[in-house]
């Protein structure tokens, strides 16, 4: 599984092109701090946080799975959220990270970005980012594919900031942009 070739949004492009490469320069900021870890590194945390990087992985896959398969997308939720009461249980996958395997927890952010990209591709193909999501706020207003974008870049970035602090106490590793040729 490879993200795009571009590590950057495009300097002068059109709208789709800048929201999506904005979009992707932040999953794989995400993924270059994440995604090499052990199950150990996975579960540390600083001060008085329980934010854990296994956790961000876990929390990210639920929205870009809400964002991008339910919302735009139009479907059902499926596993491993279907079952999971919410209502019950607001900080399920923050809390339940710490009970999942490293592996799994990856290939599950994984996996759900690459179904995310299959979504948005077809959904962008319909009218680009004046697409309808199939999916309506409460007061029933529905929105865009660019709304759900900015939504999810904005979701993103302030995950990254997380994940910097963490990923920066384990291990030292800081910066902003993955070396150029980190692909995930």
């Amino acid at each position: 599984m490879t993200s795009p070739s571009i590590p950057e949004p495009p300097a002068a492009g059109g709208e789709k092109d800048s929201l999506v490469g904005s979009l992707e320069r932040q999953r794989r900021t995400f993924a270059w701090k994440a995604l090499d870890l052990n199950e150990i590194q996975l579960r540390q945390g600083i001060a008085m946080s329980t934010l854990t990087i296994g956790g961000l992985l876990k929390h990210l896959a639920l929205v870009e799975h809400e964002y991008f398969h339910i919302r735009i997308g139009g479907n059902s939720a499926k596993e491993p959220w279907v079952t999971v009461d919410f209502d019950a249980d607001p900080s399920w996958e923050w809390r339940s990270a710490a009970q999942d395997s490293a592996n799994y927890l990856k290939n599950l952010w994984l996996s759900t970005v690459e179904d995310s990209r299959s979504t948005l591709t077809a959904a962008l193909e319909v009218s680009g980012v004046e697409t309808l999501a199939r999916w309506k706020f409460r007061d029933g207003r529905t929105p865009s594919v660019r709304r759900i974008l900015l939504d999810l870049i904005e979701e993103y970035g302030r995950h990254n900031g997380h994940v910097d602090l963490l990923r920066e106490a384990i291990d030292g590793r800081v910066g902003e942009d993955p070396p150029s040729d980190f692909f995930f």
